[in-house]
């Protein structure tokens, strides 16, 4: 068994004499290069993790210590604090473990400077350092680390419950875009408050960008999300409230708006701390008048900023005017300047999948076998028809995978996203007429515009409920559909998944024969809330 002072003391070396050391190495591949160095320099094994607790945390400190901060893992490499973690972890308390942990830096003011100094938030490392810690946990398969027969969460409420699934999906296979990330770095430290705005179009991974840096920073964000209908103004300032009151314990201030609750936590702020808010998808903040998007202030307090996502704009609907004293910067993904760098994250993507993904990999492999194709010519071809577009690729590589059309060549692949949206749409026989029935449902979650449940479209269209569930939860559109069942209700529900894929959409129902379909679904409608009504 590995002696853990001994390693402990090795890792802090070795980390130290990492060159050009960071606190965010934001490239998995450099990550994982530096992990495995530092397990074969201990003898341990990246693959064969043994169930000891004292080795699981050695890796969770290695894997932490190689991105994360220098002076957490400090206090982590401490035998009384690896005590009290576990002690925490058995007992499922996490809370008691952040209480042992600042009780601690009060023996150690040289350390707590430094914490204070550097901008870190103690709560933020100790989560994200847990969740490592649990990760590895789960790879020994070890029935010690479950508690009650299921892993821990380690929750300090410093990301939102609601929007996990969602960072957790968009991260899964997150590579590159570190020249956004070093943008946004030189910002907050060249600016002394601000907004910066990444502009991108639908599927250049804008969401996934916003969410790599949540799970990295874990900074207080929150997602508008069009489709779900979570994208008003007051169901930001609630959520946003919610976390900053917890994260500066704000007393008092339930009702307070946005600009108290930014003033209020920035006199939480030591000299040399920053609240950063991340916003996704501003664009589709549905807000009536001409005011800010979300009320976000023309003001910022000192040390207030605000990284935003959205879709390219124009004077009328960028609504977002700022004071001449707070800085409004952007970094356009589609900028010239950025377009090999683009292109560079879309391969690495692409192989990425080839090699990680555990759902196509293998099938993927399969189908370069059986026509001869290199992975490099694949690579280079997928990335050109991609337009460097990852939302393409999420739904291009699963369809090349699953080989649902066996005469598909490189060649046939079709060029950005609109166009694989047309000729999936074409390969379902989607003109058909007698598939009008089917485009009827697809045009009511565009009409609806938030979730529907299959009684109501069953009712409304005068079909088989039955029918329309067989539509809507049909394998080949379970990427474009999020479905939901409520046990309580006894319902299903259904919505578009994306933005763009609604969009095409709506473009297909200004054809004729779209206008002629849709005004019948308009109709139906009309005819259901009177009868509703009445």
């Amino acid at each position: 068994m590995i002696d853990f002072i001994t390693a402990a003391s090795k890792i802090l070396s070795f980390i130290q004499a990492l060159p050009k050391f960071t606190n965010s190495l934001y490239e998995q591949g450099q990550k994982n290069q530096e992990i495995n160095n530092i397990l074969q320099q201990l003898n341990l094994s990246p693959t064969e993790i043994p169930d000891n607790v004292d080795t699981v945390y050695i890796y969770a400190l290695i894997d932490y210590g190689v991105s994360e901060s220098y002076a957490i893992l400090e206090i982590l490499r401490n035998k009384e604090i690896k005590d009290s973690f576990w002690t925490a972890y058995t007992n499922n308390n996490h809370l008691d473990f952040l209480n042992k942990v600042e009780e601690f830096l009060k023996q150690e003011p040289g350390l707590k400077e430094e914490i204070i100094n550097n901008n870190i938030e103690l709560a933020v490392e100790l989560e994200k350092f847990a969740d490592i810690f649990i990760s590895y946990a789960k790879k020994t398969t070890s029935a010690k680390f479950k508690i009650d027969g299921v892993y821990p969460e380690w929750d300090f409420n410093v990301i939102p419950s609601e929007f996990r699934a969602l960072i957790e999906e968009k991260t899964g296979l997150f590579c590159g875009r570190s020249f956004v990330f070093q943008e946004f770095d030189k910002f907050i430290n060249n600016q002394s408050k601000g907004y910066f705005t990444v502009i991108g179009d639908a599927g250049m991974g804008k969401s996934s960008i916003a969410s790599k840096y949540i799970l990295a920073k874990k900074v207080p964000c929150y997602f508008n999300i069009a489709t779900e209908g979570k994208n008003k103004p007051e169901q930001f300032l609630n959520n946003i409230r919610q976390q900053l009151i917890i994260r500066y314990k704000l007393q008092n201030q339930e009702n307070a708006d946005l600009r108290t609750l930014l003033q209020k936590a920035s006199e939480k702020l030591s000299e040399k701390q920053k609240l950063i808010i991340l916003v996704d998808a501003l664009d589709e903040v549905e807000q009536e008048g001409s005011s800010n998007l979300l009320d976000l202030p023309q003001n910022l307090p000192n040390r207030v900023y605000f990284l935003l996502t959205r879709r390219p704009y124009n004077s009328q609907t960028q609504r977002l005017t700022t004071s001449p004293d707070t800085t409004y910067e952007t970094l356009d993904l589609k900028e010239e300047k950025y377009q090999k760098l683009n292109e560079q994250d879309v391969k690495q993507y692409i192989g990425l999948f080839l090699q990680n993904d555990q759902q196509y990999k293998d099938k993927l492999q399969k189908w370069l076998k059986d026509r001869k194709i290199d992975e490099l010519t694949f690579i280079e071809e997928v990335a050109k028809k991609s337009e460097n577009n990852f939302m393409y690729l999420r739904y291009v590589l699963p369809w090349i995978a699953e080989d649902k059309y066996s005469d598909l060549t490189l060649q046939g692949l079709p060029t950005g996203l609109q166009e694989y949206y047309e000729q999936h749409w074409q390969q379902m026989n989607m003109e058909e007429e007698a598939n009008e029935t089917k485009v009827k449902i697809f045009y009511m979650l565009v009409k609806r515009g938030d979730e529907i449940s299959s009684e109501m479209i069953a009712n409304i269209l005068d079909l088989d409920e039955y029918d329309v569930s067989s539509v809507l939860e049909n394998k080949d559109w379970f990427e474009y559909i999020t479905i939901r069942k409520d046990k309580t209700e006894d319902k299903i529900y259904y919505r578009i998944y994306h933005k763009s894929f609604l969009e095409f959409l709506q473009d297909k129902r200004k054809l004729s024969k779209g206008r002629r379909l849709f005004k019948e679904v308009n109709d139906k409608m009309a005819e259901y809330m009177l009868k509703e009504m009445n």
